[in-house]
């Protein structure tokens, strides 16, 4: 009975909210304003998301205001809304990972080297270290906007062996927050959430000391103690500190102001007493635990030459570092296999002193210089958009146990020709021609050196002045990694491993629309369809398996009206599977369930924004895993106050999981944080 009533409580409190919501809404329709001007992140007319109907690339864009408004902890729980893009946990920095399209992070690794991370062009992100997930050790509040682009079309600008997809992070700049008849601001947001109480400030200050210089300075801190999951219980693990700061200046000069010199910085660090060193574990189990202090750091220098009067020249250097260190220290005794007789599961002599794996230090850091142009010319009656670059990148990591040190050395070209065949027809050839040198740290293997050309096309065809289709083919490698340089177990060199890159095929097909449904009124509706399939072979990556099949569908929607209200939609659904050396058939391990999110909203005078979005997965169902479906409520409200006493201030207030839904996704190796409620304060001086 008292499950029962539990029940009916957590649907009434659902059922009960999304009825206010939705009365709230109906009833301001009749007061609404027409009015449709911008104020602060709030405009109506728009919904929260835009989709990218003018491109073939399958990509999403997370502007400011939808960072804002979603008052994300992290930068996972920013993305996790786009399709295709599953989480590896998601509500802590530690213990977290991005799959995309199944690829990316897993429970064992933070990633497979076939999703990539950027930082304002540094290239960052998680080696292949043994339970370790630390892919997204940064805070969103430092950055304007997150992009995502999924599949290998959109990836030969930026590296090789994309599979999954890019995640591309950019800082905020002083220019966001200063005008013309400013030349100081500050903005301060203070954040309390509920469960787990997570505590958050952050400050920004943008500085204008001429009309060509410009500098900006943020400092964020963010806590948060162990949150509990919808039935009460304690996920452990999920107590975290996380100081992060970002600095960066830009200088505009030469002839009408068409160079500039831009410098970014960004640094987070945590310092964990008597954590599991499992960090997708709630618990410290065999492997115990551990002091863990890690440092997470980028810096980037950027040079752009767009002269006004030569269209051939649009000219970008980009100088970047990423070092990322993990310094830990096992806790003695903390494992259970530390006593004897040794319990089951472990494998002797107990760790007095600790594994050296659990004890181990790490240390990655990687240089990259790119160098690209981008021209617009006519020639045989076509337009041309061609983009052509040049990278060196460097990767040198510190030796540790289970994760073997060197130097990844890199050089590569790529060419992008984005060429208007006609009004209508826009093909899109890419290229880019890669080759590596890989040196072991204690020099007893290799160098091994390597080389590959990939490239793809896409074509898109508008059938009409509101509807179009779009196809693509690529082709990538995966050139060998360091972490192959030795067998984990046996520790032996595998000079096979290293001279032998993962090969993919991706197609895609698709079609976007966009028209008005309603003639009495102002309103937009965009949806775009991608169909994907992907093909690995000479597989590295994955112990046991040889070749990987995947195919699946994402659709994005949105629809917006004059009057305010506004309705986004994207669901994914996908089938993978694995082949071993011998051919046999088995399901993808790394499948992602079938997902989907929907957010009705209004949008009223142009102040305030409330929203209620559903979010969940169907029911998943392979050879070993049986996962239930479910959903999940959330409601959001934004005020942005445009007179009186509370102008320029910031108001957002949120309710998340409000059924106290009990859920673990598929992927997750912790369950989902239970009801929680966030309110954020901000204000611009």
């Amino acid at each position: 009975m008292e499950v029962l009533m539990g029940i009916l409580y957590r649907n009434f409190i659902v059922l009960l909210l999304g009825a206010f919501l939705i009365f709230y809404l109906t009833a301001a329709s009749f007061a609404q304003d027409s009015s449709s001007q911008f104020i602060g992140e709030v405009t109506v007319g728009e919904s929260k998301r835009d989709v990218q109907i003018d491109t073939s690339d399958p990509s999403t864009v997370v502007d400011q205001g939808e960072i804002y408004d979603r008052q994300a902890g992290t930068v996972a729980e920013l993305i996790d809304s786009v399709p295709g893009v599953h989480l590896i946990n998601g509500s802590t920095p530690q213990g977290s990972g991005i799959n995309i399209r199944g690829f990316g992070a897993n429970g064992t690794f933070g990633t497979d080297q076939k999703v990539m991370i950027y930082i304002d062009d540094a290239a960052t992100g998680a080696e292949e270290l043994y339970r370790i997930g630390n892919q997204l050790f940064t805070d969103p509040e430092l950055y304007k906007s997150v992009s995502v682009i999924r599949g290998t079309v959109g990836s030969f600008e930026y590296g090789s062996g994309i599979i999954g997809g890019i995640v591309k992070l950019e800082t905020k700049n002083a220019a966001d927050f200063t005008n013309s008849d400013e030349d100081f601001k500050v903005r301060q947001s203070l954040q309390y959430s509920s469960n787990g109480d997570g505590l958050v400030t952050s400050t920004t200050m943008a500085v204008r000391p001429s009309d060509n210089l410009d500098f900006l300075g943020n400092f964020t801190l963010r806590r948060q103690s162990d949150q509990k999951s919808g039935d009460g219980a304690t996920i452990g693990s999920s107590e975290y500190s996380l100081p992060s700061y970002m600095l960066k200046g830009k200088y505009n000069f030469g002839q009408n102001v068409s160079q500039s010199l831009t410098l970014s910085m960004t640094n987070t660090t945590t310092d964990e007493k008597d954590v599991p060193y499992d960090t997708f574990q709630t618990t410290g189990g065999a492997f115990g635990n551990v002091d863990r202090e890690t440092i997470s750091r980028t810096f980037s220098v950027s040079y752009d030459y767009v002269p006004n009067d030569n269209d051939l020249i649009d000219l970008n250097a980009t100088l970047s570092y990423a070092d990322q260190s993990i310094d830990q220290e096992y806790v003695p005794g903390s494992s259970i296999c530390s006593s004897f007789p040794l319990p089951r599961g472990c494998r002797g002599p107990a760790p007095s002193d600790g594994y050296s794996t659990v004890n181990a230090d790490h240390r990655y850091e990687t240089t990259k210089l790119t160098i690209k142009n981008t021209s617009l010319f006519d020639g045989y009656g076509m337009s041309h958009e061609l983009r052509t670059g040049f990278e060196s990148l460097q990767k040198k990591r510190k030796s540790a146990d289970s994760a073997p040190g060197g130097t990844d050395a890199r050089l590569a070209l790529f060419l992008i020709d984005q060429v208007d065949v006609s009004s209508s027809l826009t093909v899109t050839p890419a290229l880019r021609f890669e080759t590596q040198t890989i040196t072991d740290e204690q020099g007893d293997t290799g160098p091994y050196g390597n080389s590959a050309l990939m490239g793809g096309i896409s074509a898109r065809q508008m059938l009409s002045d509101d509807f179009s289709v779009f196809y693509s083919r690529a082709y990538t490698e995966s050139l060998p990694i360091m972490d192959d340089l030795y067998n984990a177990f046996s520790g032996r060199p595998q000079p096979d491993l290293m001279e032998k890159s993962e090969k993919s095929f991706t197609t895609e097909v698709g079609a976007a629309m966009q028209q008005r449904i309603s003639s009495s009124k102002d309103d937009n509706l965009k949806v775009k369809v991608t169909l994907y399939a992907s093909d690995l072979s000479d597989i590295t990556s994955y112990s046991g398996i040889d070749a990987v099949e995947r195919s699946g569908m994402e659709i994005e929607a949105s629809y917006a009206s004059s009057e305010g209200s506004y309705v986004d939609f994207n669901f994914d659904k996908s089938s993978g599977s694995a082949f071993g050396a011998t051919g046999a058939k088995t399901d993808w391990s790394n499948e992602p369930a079938d997902t989907f999110r929907i957010t009705f909203g209004r949008k009223l005078n142009s102040d305030l924004d409330l929203s209620w979005e559903i979010s969940g997965a169907t029911k998943f169902k392979n050879e070993t895993t049986e996962i239930g479906s479910y959903a999940a409520h959330n409601l959001r409200a934004t005020y942005l106050p445009n007179s009186g006493v509370l102008d320029g201030t910031e108001i957002r207030f949120g309710i998340e999981n409000i059924g106290d839904r009990l859920y673990t996704p598929r992927l997750s190796t912790r369950p989902a944080a239970g009801r929680n409620f966030k309110l954020t304060l901000s204000r611009n001086f």
